[in-house]
């Protein structure tokens, strides 16, 4: 076992989701407890910089990233490459909080895990759970999801910096990773549903601009919210 100054003066690679004020908590406590810090930060659709193909280090640590990490990326980390999932080893992939509410499932949580080229597939490290509500919906599960894994982050990244092995959970993802074509068509509403699959579909996505969208013979509508008065 590496002594704390040791653990101190290792690399990292923080790659995160761009203004985002837990993920800015998160790097500055990287910045505030190691030395030496690669940060990149990015939004959806944004391209993984050409300069961390030069990169090698220590950890690899992703957090609320939009990028899919390269295999080349995960083999440049020394000790481990590790990411925090929003969601427990049940909901791994894309919409993971959107699929936990469509399910109406009674428990959700956050995973750290080791990464893999494959999604949502390394084996676990760490798994935080708490209950879920009938009066949950995207907004407010998100919030506590985004509460309860920076909480996981910390305790982690405190071990690191103890000098002390990352755990290995015995638990396993349940599933394979949902896919963005399984995520785009819960947003679809068809006139052949019925009520309660409507109210499970509209509960589970609607979210800001994102909202449900109707198929009528070859045409889609988009349901926009309604402002408040």
């Amino acid at each position: 076992m590496r002594s704390t100054m040791d653990e101190k003066n290792c690399s990292l690679l923080f790659l995160g989701k761009q203004d985002d004020p837990y993920v800015e908590a998160a790097l500055q406590f990287c910045q505030r407890n190691f030395t030496d810090v690669t940060a990149q930060l990015g939004k959806w659709g944004d391209t993984l910089p050409e300069e961390l193909k030069s990169w090698h280090g220590d950890y690899v640590i992703s957090y609320l990233s939009r990028w899919v990490v390269p295999e080349y990326l995960l083999k440049s980390a020394k000790v481990a490459s590790f990411n925090f999932h929003p969601a427990s080893p049940e909901y791994p992939g894309i919409g993971c909080n959107n699929f936990a509410l469509y399910e109406n499932a009674r428990e959700y949580g956050v995973t750290c895990h080791h990464m893999s080229p494959r999604v949502d597939t390394g084996p676990i490290i760490a798994v935080k759970r708490f209950p879920m509500f009938p009066t949950d919906d995207v907004a407010s599960l998100l919030a506590r999801t985004y509460a309860y894994q920076i909480v996981l982050f910390y305790e982690i990244m405190s071990l690191i910096i103890e000098g002390r092995e990352l755990p290995a959970s015995e638990e396993k993802w349940t599933r394979k990773p949902f896919s963005r074509v399984e995520f785009n068509q819960l947003f679809e509403i068809t006139p052949d549903m019925s009520k309660e699959e409507i109210a499970k579909r509209v509960r589970a996505i609607s979210y800001g601009p994102w909202q449900p969208k109707v198929k009528l013979q070859g045409f889609v509508f988009e349901l926009k919210p309604q402002p408040d008065h």
